[in-house]
């Protein structure tokens, strides 16, 4: 939940992080790539109408992808006011000026909220009212924000506040909101972000990676108390009401996630199909789910064919679909998630079975989970009813599915591929990390595997074998390789801050001692630029090493290498 304060417009709220170097738009580009107005013209049909600020460059693939996807399908019948999401490919070749300094601010977020470096999401605000003087009879406009940042719930928030505004007032609303958002700090994870809309304070705070799970985010203000927007991957909805009615299979629905299964979420609107697919996708954290997925997909999207083929087994992805026309062209993939209008209040959830893949026809109407895969591990009834508390919500899901999720991430093995410390030398290259060797991890479950002490029981050996193939055991190896060589690089560069550079260059030539200084201002160079998780004040100990060395050689030499000016 949130809260928000109403201030006086000639309030000036300035950023606490002012940073000179940021130039106009750039805080604006920190949150959002751009905000878009989707119309729909009678001859052209949807069309882009507006895109704030107006040098905001999107390819003419990515307008038709926004034009698409920011409309339901016409058998939706959304009336009134809907709030979804989507997520489309970024076009090739196209690189932020911001990427560096945005890169900071990555390093501390949970990897579930960090940038996406290939595709944006659009972040949607429908109206949809009977308007008799329009030819259509109907108003239909989107409101649409564009960001690579996945803060659905944050987003969802704003979204509530600038569109109907917009919708009121037009585009000198939109100018306004664009021009606030420019003075925002920027999305610094851990912090109390002050950020003013529009006559508005709203306050976020973005987890970071070292939060403790389930930790309340209250802020004490002078005169109320104010709860704070917490930016998440998933709104916050009660489980039975996004799962209605395959509530009773989230396990399985689990390892279906977990595994990169192709998986396709069948959903009457696009709220329900975004909701239904971004809490699929949130269930393994804190594991990233490395393929991908479309909370919102078309028959429009440029990936159309490429997803629907049946020359080739069914990527490794999960689509949320509600054009009925999917019944037919997806009938060939292995897990199909048919969901029905969303669950009342007071509603009891009943528990269905997994159909086969036997009578598609079914698909159009009934809703159920219809696949052959049999779980890995038995079903866990305390899960279920854990999950089936009143409060029980999608972030409530994460923290039940999460010890199952740790068990699969064994850091004691990954860990021993380390080199030990002592054979870290300075005055040679940092050592290699040894080789993943699945054989040699799997004999290690043996001894001290999850079937030992989780409560979860089954086949954890064959779980295992199949994540070790899959997408989202890549991407996690993939990252924990880069922390690890990160952290032999720290570990090589303190051993080097350590020594008497004096004496060392005393036992070498001038041509060496220059050739040392070129290599330690290297070092420093990437110490800086990949933020290596260093001891305080190494990087000013090897500053103060550089420039000793330095003057230890002849002036001209001193002259080329960049004397440091004296006090």
């Amino acid at each position: 939940s949130v809260e928000w304060r109403r201030r006086p417009f000639c309030i000036c709220f300035l950023p606490e992080d002012t940073d000179p170097l940021l130039l106009p738009w750039d805080r604006f580009s920190a949150w959002l790539h751009c905000i878009c107005v989707v119309g729909f013209d009678l001859e052209l049909g949807q069309a882009v109408e507006v895109i704030y600020p107006h040098h905001s460059k999107l390819s003419e693939k990515e307008k038709t992808s926004i034009c698409y996807l920011s409309f339901p399908d016409s058998n939706s019948g959304c009336l009134g006011d809907t709030q979804f999401c989507f997520r489309f490919r970024q076009a090739s070749g196209r690189k932020s000026s911001l990427g560096c300094f945005l890169d900071q601010f990555d390093r501390d977020a949970p990897v579930c909220l960090k940038r996406d470096q290939g595709h944006y999401y659009g972040y949607v605000y429908f109206r949809q009212v009977r308007d008799k003087s329009l030819k259509r009879g109907y108003f239909q406009k989107s409101l649409v924000l564009i960001s690579k940042l996945p803060y659905v719930t944050f987003f969802h928030s704003l979204l509530k506040l600038v569109a109907p505004e917009y919708f009121e007032k037009q585009e000198p609303c939109l100018e306004a909101a664009c021009n606030d958002i420019d003075r925002w700090p920027t999305p610094h994870p851990g912090k109390i972000l002050v950020l003013p809309i529009m006559g508005t304070v709203m306050k976020v705070r973005i987890p970071t990676c070292y939060d403790k799970p389930g930790t309340s985010q209250l802020v004490q203000s002078t005169q109320v108390r104010m709860r704070i927007t917490v930016a998440d991957t998933v709104p916050s909805l009660p489980l039975c009401r996004c799962f209605h009615p395959v509530f009773f299979h989230i396990q399985m629905l689990w390892e279906l996630v977990l595994l990169g299964e192709a998986l396709v979420v069948m959903a009457p609107s696009p709220a329900e199909s975004s909701d239904t697919v971004l809490a699929l996708v949130s269930c393994i954290s804190p594991l990233r789910y490395c393929s991908d997925f479309r909370p919102y997909f078309t028959i429009h999207d440029s990936e159309f064919k490429e997803y629907t083929t049946r020359t080739q087994a069914p990527p490794s992805v999960i689509l949320g679909v509600t054009n009925p026309f999917f019944a037919k062209t997806l009938q060939h993939w292995p897990h199909i998630i048919r969901i029905g209008d969303m669950k009342q209040a007071g509603e009891t959830v009943k528990q269905m079975k997994v159909k086969k893949l036997k009578n598609l026809k079914t698909l159009d109407s009934k809703p159920g989970v219809y696949s052959a895969y049999k779980p890995f591990l038995n079903k866990d009834e305390d899960i279920i009813k854990q999950l089936q508390k009143v409060s029980g919500g999608t972030r409530e899901l994460q923290k039940v599915m999460e010890g199952g999720t740790r068990e699969l991430q064994k850091e004691r093995y990954v860990a021993s591929l380390m080199p030990l410390q002592k054979n870290i030398s300075p005055w040679k290259s940092p050592p290699q990390l040894r080789p993943f060797l699945q054989e040699d991890f799997m004999k290690t479950l043996e001894k001290a595997g999850p079937q030992l002490t989780s409560p979860l029981k089954g086949d954890w050996m064959g779980l295992y074998r199949q994540f070790l193939r899959c997408p989202n055991f890549d991407g996690w190896f993939r990252n924990r390789r880069r922390e690890m060589m990160k952290k032999l690089e720290a570990l090589h560069l303190e051993a080097v801050c350590e020594e008497d550079l004096q004496v060392r260059v005393q036992q070498h030539t001038e041509v060496e001692t220059v050739d040392l200084v070129l290599k330690l201002k290297d070092k420093l160079t990437q110490a800086e630029r990949e933020q290596l998780p260093l001891r305080p004040g190494t990087l000013t100990k090897l500053q103060a090493h550089i420039d000793s060395v330095i003057l230890s050689l002849p002036d001209d030499l001193q002259g080329i290498l960049h004397k440091p000016s004296t006090p």
